[in-house]
């Protein structure tokens, strides 16, 4: 770790703050992914593109993260206005779906995901900076898990309503469902208190109350991206969300053939509820035990990865296809926690907490970006076990790395 650090004082934020957190994270939940697969099944079935068109089109969004994720972390660690960004962000969002399906034509789809993607970017290292700097490294872990559990529950709520709007109205109605709920997160961020966050500690800086020399200062970016384990657990992570990424959009295709969009929608629902119900206890189970242990609870997150992939080429009955949802929620539940928590160890001390998760997350969003078009490149030309299977094979790949290559972070002295 770099500069690791003695325990810091808890900090006491006020109810009002906790709230407004606990709130955005919960609106935020279907705002920061923006429509993911609902976009896959409404070019499908709506507009009646090809697969591989889809994976493009897919793959825009986190293409255009990728290239904003870096300099998105480099500003959290410098600006003192993060909650006007995010609201920013929240509403660029909200203007991109309504515009997708006011306009559904190649390049508006296109220029909404990039739009999206771009806005997209802020979220992750903004909400976990805003998080740092209210409760403090110490309460971090049962913070990060409360965040999590917020943010599934939060995703059930949008495909619930995302489910029987597709179903009821239209597969159009999601996008306002995105936008709606974009509105309400940019209400939510902007009741946290300003004089709340402590902007120092919420860029991973040290704690006034600590007992470090006086002459501490954050580090050079230099000291970060050549630390070994940074570098390997970017790796790992890498190969995770590639293997990942293009999984569901993969099985919402495959449940769309031969019916209708509603239907298509609802299954779709069903996919999203069943895994993130498993995160809101997963999540919190993680926070928890996350003190006493980063890495094993990640290789549980990274193994059931290539399982799943596995079993979705052994049935074709959607029903099942749907319950082996529930091994997505064991391991996005507990990738969510961890993740943050790891890059937190990793740069106590530095000042580059957002700088590190920003540069990480660029590699992580373009493994995930892409998986889209590598998956619908795989689909256009074989089928659709073809392409579970190699994503399978590349999550083996990213448990290697993590059990070979990426220490225990936790710092039990803390």
């Amino acid at each position: 770790m770099i500069d690791t650090l003695p325990a810091s004082r808890t900090r006491q934020p006020g109810k009002g703050t906790l709230r407004a957190l606990d709130a955005a994270n919960f609106f935020l939940a279907d705002v920061r992914d923006g429509l993911g697969p609902y976009l896959a099944i409404y070019l499908l079935t709506t507009l009646h593109w090809d697969a591989q068109s889809i994976g493009i089109a897919m793959s825009v969004m986190g293409i255009a993260t990728v290239a904003a994720q870096t300099p998105a972390g480099a500003l959290v660690d410098r600006t003192r206005y993060k909650r006007l960004f995010s609201v920013v962000a929240s509403l660029l969002i909200a203007s991109a779906a309504l515009l997708t399906i006011s306009f559904p034509v190649y390049g508006v789809i296109i220029g909404g995901q990039v739009a999206m993607g771009v806005a997209a970017a802020w979220f992750t290292p903004a909400v976990a900076a805003i998080t740092l700097g209210i409760v403090g490294p110490k309460a971090l872990d049962g913070r990060v898990g409360r965040n999590e559990t917020f943010n599934h529950a939060g995703n059930v709520f949008a495909a619930l309503l995302a489910g029987l709007i597709g179903y009821y109205v239209s597969s159009a109605g999601i996008f306002v469902l995105l936008s709606v709920m974009s509105l309400i997160s940019s209400f939510s961020i902007w009741q946290i208190q300003e004089k709340d966050i402590d902007h120092e500690l919420a860029r991973g800086c040290p704690d006034e109350s600590g007992d470090n020399d006086a002459d501490d200062k954050p580090s050079s970016w230099r000291a970060v991206f050549g630390n070994r384990s940074v570098l390997f657990f970017a790796l790992a992570c890498v190969l995770f969300h590639f293997a990942n990424a293009a999984m569901l959009p993969l099985l919402g295709q495959r449940l769309a053939q031969g019916i209708d969009a509603g239907t298509s929608s609802a299954y779709m629902s069903a996919c999203i509820i069943v895994a993130q119900v498993v995160m809101i206890p997963v999540s919190h189970w993680a926070g928890k035990l996350a003190p006493s242990g980063r890495k094993r609870l990640l290789l549980i997150a990274f193994a059931v990865l290539p399982i799943r992939g596995l079993l979705y080429t052994l049935t074709n009955e959607p029903t099942l296809l749907v319950a082996i949802q529930v091994l997505d929620g064991v391991g996005a539940g507990i990738f969510g926690v961890l993740s943050i928590l790891v890059v937190s160890d990793l740069t106590r001390g530095s000042g580059l907490f957002n700088t590190t998760q920003g540069a990480i997350a660029t590699a992580v969003g373009l493994g995930a970006s892409l998986s889209n078009a590598f998956a619908g490149s795989i689909l256009q030309r074989s089928n659709y076990n073809t392409a579970f299977l190699v994503l399978a094979g590349i999550a083996v790949a990213a448990v290697a790395v993590l059990w070979f290559f990426v220490p225990e972070t936790v710092d039990k002295r803390a």
